[in-house]
Order: C-alpha cells, then sequence, then structure tokens
C-alpha cells in the first residue's frame, strides 16, 4: 500500500474534505450573518438552515450524512446555548466543551499506552492492533496522539479567557482560525508522522 494510498485513508477517518465542510459552514455563516444582522437569533436560524441543507444534499447525492448530521445537531446544540442565555458567545460553548473531552479522551489514551490514533486508524490502514507490539509503530502513534492533545487544549486556553471577555466578533474569528488551519496542520504533522514508520504486519522479523 502506498504512502498516498494511507494518506487518503487517514483524511477519509477525520471526515474528508466532505467532513470539514459540512462541519464549518454553519460556524461561518452563523459570524457573517450576526456581523451583518447584528441580530442574535437570525444568526443561529442562518446557521440551523444551512446545516439542514447540506444533510439534505447529501441524502440527494446519497453520500454519507454523518458529518452532515453531525454539523446539524452541532448547529443546534450551539443554538440551544445561546438561545438560552442571549448571549452570542454561548454559541461557542459546545465547541469548547467539545475541545475539552477530546483533549482528556487523547490525554489519557497515551497515558495508559492506548493512543486514540492507533485504536482509529489500526483497523483502517490493515494493521488493526498489531502496532502494540511494535514499539516504533506505537511510539509514533504516541507522539502524534501528543499533537492532538496539544491541538485541543490550545483551542480552549486562547479562546476560553475571549469568551469570558464577550468579544463575540474575535472569538468567532479566532474559532475559525483555529478551525480548520489548525485541524488540517494537526492532520498533516499527523501524515507525515505515520508515513515514515512502517505499517505493523503480521510475522515480521
Amino acid at each position: 500500500m502506498s504512502a498516498h494510498d494511507d494518506r487518503d485513508k487517514v483524511l477519509a477517518a477525520f471526515g474528508g474534505k466532505k467532513g470539514l465542510i459540512d462541519s464549518g459552514i454553519p460556524s461561518l455563516l452563523f459570524l457573517i450573518v450576526f456581523n451583518v444582522r447584528h441580530d442574535l437569533h437570525d444568526a443561529l436560524y442562518a446557521s440551523v438552515a444551512v446545516s439542514i441543507v447540506l444533510t439534505i444534499i447529501r441524502l440527494a447525492m446519497r453520500d454519507t450524512v454523518q458529518h452532515a448530521f453531525s454539523g446539524l445537531v452541532g448547529a443546534l446544540i450551539c443554538a440551544w446555548f445561546a438561545n438560552r442565555t442571549g448571549n452570542p458567545s454561548d454559541v461557542f460553548v459546545p465547541k469548547m466543551l467539545t475541545n475539552l473531552g477530546y483533549g482528556t479522551l487523547y490525554l489519557i489514551a497515551n497515558i495508559a499506552g492506548w493512543p486514540i490514533l492507533g485504536l482509529m486508524l489500526g483497523p483502517i490502514l490493515g494493521e488493526n492492533l498489531l502496532w502494540r507490539n511494535d514499539p516504533v509503530r506505537k511510539a509514533a502513534y504516541l507522539r502524534t496522539g501528543w499533537l492532538w492533545v496539544g491541538l485541543f487544549f490550545t483551542r480552549i486556553a486562547v479562546q476560553y479567557p475571549i469568551y469570558k471577555s464577550g468579544n463575540v466578533n474575535l472569538l468567532g474569528t479566532v474559532n475559525l482560525a483555529m478551525g480548520y488551519p489548525l485541524f488540517l496542520a494537526t492532520g498533516y504533522a499527523t501524515w507525515l508522522i505515520l508515513k515514515n514508520v512502517p505499517v505493523t504486519r503480521e510475522h515480521q522479523d
């Protein structure tokens, strides 16, 4: 299997290009509408509406709706948070909580010696849990795991103080800047680390 094939599989595991679009557009539209209309409810309606449209498009095209549906559920949860308090900044609270949850999960898994990426990518790359007995491959998964721990907790460390300040425009901008770009950079770094360490096969000498 080529490195190119592995790269495509790793990308697909994180949702692929369509997954990134489906999960990111609602947040972008919320920020745009809020800045144009200066109305929380209009921004929330637009965010939820585009999520519904994306889900319908995926269904019509017979594509996977997993990420579009996840984006819809996420938009509804964010809308509920913000609508409940009337604070536009609260639309980003679920994302911060999600980063906290993922960061904690990746951290505990790495400390326990069961890196999440090994569990997730092992079956996809055809090595299942064989990497557990391959110190070099396991070390590679641990290194990539620390990258993702850094990603999730860096987002919180930067965004939480902005959230407390109540600056919704800055928070939204930083959220977007630390969304796709940081995610893609971490994903690319993950692939660079893993591609240089052969996939573990059975009956290795």
